[in-house]
Parts: structure tokens; sequence; C-alpha cells
């Protein structure tokens, strides 16, 4: 993946590969997902401190985790932090990580936006394109857009994210009382499949079960490496 340096140039790159987003499918036969999540320094906003990223393996038959690789900041040429460019920073290193996995996933299940992005290319939505799987983007947190409505307290509740009156993808409570996450389809997989995939997978916490791995995996791997 070439990286480019300029803001006009990688905003320019994004409306070209958001073109190619396919929206439309589901994840009928897939067995094997790459739940993908990454971990920053405190800093990482001021760009100090290593980052890391995971790629969980995860058998949605057998309901376990296979295999976990990680990709660590100093094997890749980094692109600065700025919000909404972020998969720009971060795909490298997941590409990375995948590249390390003994078995291909057949699906993406990424912490981040989907289409729910300024230019209609988040993280799950660039490595969807990049990789031409079917990805799915489930994010702790509101990029753009709003809710259509006030989303209920009950768990499974959801209502639709609308940018420019245009659905982008869900809000949705996995339990009661939690904060919302934000469910947008990333590449080769229709708006409803995104949600109703996202509610087939266990979790007793907070986050789907494959990406609460994935966050805790990432967390671990940077602690252990800035022991070294």
């Amino acid at each position: 993946m070439r990286i480019p340096f300029d803001l006009k140039e990688a905003a320019a790159l994004q409306q070209t590969l958001a073109q190619r987003v396919a929206l439309g499918g589901g994840l009928q036969g897939v067995r094997y997902l790459a739940a993908l999540d990454a971990s920053h320094p405190p800093r990482f906003s001021a760009g100090v401190g290593l980052s890391v990223a995971v790629a969980v393996l995860w058998d949605l038959e057998a309901g376990r985790v296979v295999e976990v690789a990680v990709a660590q900041a100093e094997e890749v040429e980094l692109f600065p932090y700025v919000p909404g460019f972020l998969s720009f920073r971060e795909a490298p290193l997941y590409l990375v990580a995948l590249a390390r996995l003994s078995r291909s996933p057949q699906a993406l299940l990424v912490d981040g936006q989907g289409v729910a992005h300024p230019r209609g290319l988040g993280i799950a939505a660039h490595l969807g394109v990049q990789l031409d799987l079917p990805a799915i983007g489930v994010a702790k947190s509101l990029l753009c857009g709003h809710p259509e409505g006030e989303l209920p307290v009950e768990a499974g509740a959801c209502v639709r994210l609308l940018m420019g009156g245009v659905q982008v993808g869900w809000v949705y409570r996995s339990r009661k009382g939690v904060r919302p996450l934000y469910i947008s389809p990333g590449h080769r997989v229709g708006m409803e499949e995104a949600l109703a995939f996202v509610r087939t997978l266990p979790g007793k916490t907070r986050l789907p079960e494959p990406l609460r791995r994935a966050h805790l995996e990432a967390g671990l791997a940077r602690r252990r490496l800035e022991a070294v």
C-alpha cells in the first residue's frame, strides 16, 4: 500500500477508493473471521510512543480464537495522525498482521468505521476494498452523521445512522444501558446484513467477543513491546 503524505492527495484517494465499495451481500458460509484492533500510547496524537495492530483469527463455527498476529509501528512507514485519515496510518499495520496469519480470513471485523465516514471510506471500507473481502466496521465512537432518533436503553436496540439524509450505518446498543456502538458496512456487505451479522456474534460485554479479544490482545502486545 502506497502511503500519500499530502492530505489533498489522501482525500482524493479516499474518494476514488470509496467508488469501489460494494454495499451488498451477506456473510453466509464464512467461517474464519479476522477481528482487527490497534493499541496506541497515551500520547498517540502527538506521535509519541509505540503503536501496534492485531489480527485475531476467529472461528465462527467453534466460537473461539484460532490465532493472533501482531504488527508494530516500526515495521511500516506511518502516516501522521489526522482525524478522518486514520486508515492511512493503521491499514499498513493491519496488512502486516493479516499477512502473518497462517490462514487467510474470509471476512474482516474492524474496530472503526466502514462507510460512516466523511468521504465514505473508513478503515473497514479501506481494508475491504484493498483486500476485496467482506468487511464490517464496529466503532466505539461517532465520527460523522447523526442517529435517526433516540436509541432505547434495551439490549439489541438500534436506530439508523444518517448522513445528509442517507443511511451510512447503525447506532446499536449491544447490552442494556451500555454506550452504543456504531456499525457500518465496509465492503461486500449490505446495510441490513452488517447489523444482522454483528447481532449473531457472542458477547458478554459491550463489544462483540471477537473484537473484545482483539482489543485485549492489542493492549497486551503494546505493553509487552514497551517493556522490552
